[in-house]
């Protein structure tokens, strides 16, 4: 049988504490089931989410990108991603990013997972997206410069991971979680 949870804190008190261009950090004062109160500050979300992109030109292979990632002052190898912008689903959003950062729109887009980054200081979250049946479409991006797109085998994640360029820890995870689904699609076929 699970835990009973606890009660969710009560905010006693929110406020905006810093703003810039892309965050804005606000400070919680909370009162926890037990009485006990604290003060918690977060980077607090705004728009419509964010979308990253598992894009297979084929069955076996993956793009990759290579961009400039300012939180490193340094080019990083990560999958497509972005904002969703106003009125746009997540489908919309994803096909518009691979556009915008690859070169390429997708036939199949499929939803595979929500996941978080550092969720004690900050509520954004990622819908992550499996893109097949490429076809060679290009839009203007935001990006200050073209991105670079690789090609990487799906099943050598582990070279990967030895890359000193491929660390990004939700494009990690979105990889193994499209392969881990890619495996099991493939053992129903063989079964029958």
């Amino acid at each position: 049988m699970p835990p009973t949870l606890p009660r969710k804190p009560s905010i006693l008190e929110r406020k905006e504490i810093a703003r810039s261009r892309l965050f804005t950090i606000e400070q919680l004062e909370l009162r926890f089931a037990n009485g006990a109160e604290r003060t918690f500050e977060r980077l607090k979300g705004g728009g419509h989410g964010a979308v990253m992109i598992v894009a297979m030109p084929d069955p076996e292979h993956v793009l990759l990108i290579r961009e400039y990632a300012a939180g490193f002052d340094d080019y990083v190898l990560t999958l497509p991603k972005g904002l969703v912008d106003p009125g746009e689903d997540i489908v919309t959003a994803a096909n518009r990013e691979l556009m915008e950062e690859c070169g390429v729109g997708a036939n199949s887009i499929e939803p595979l997972v929500e996941l978080s980054l550092a969720p004690n200081y900050m509520n954004h979250r990622m819908h992550v997206l499996l893109a097949s049946d490429l076809y060679d479409k290009r839009l203007p991006g935001d990006e200050p410069e073209p991105l670079i797109v690789e090609t990487h085998a799906l099943d050598e994640i582990p070279a990967l991971l030895a890359h000193e360029e491929f660390h990004e820890g939700r494009a990690i995870a979105a990889l193994f979680i499209a392969r881990e689904k890619l495996r099991n699609q493939r053992q129903k076929i063989d079964w029958w």
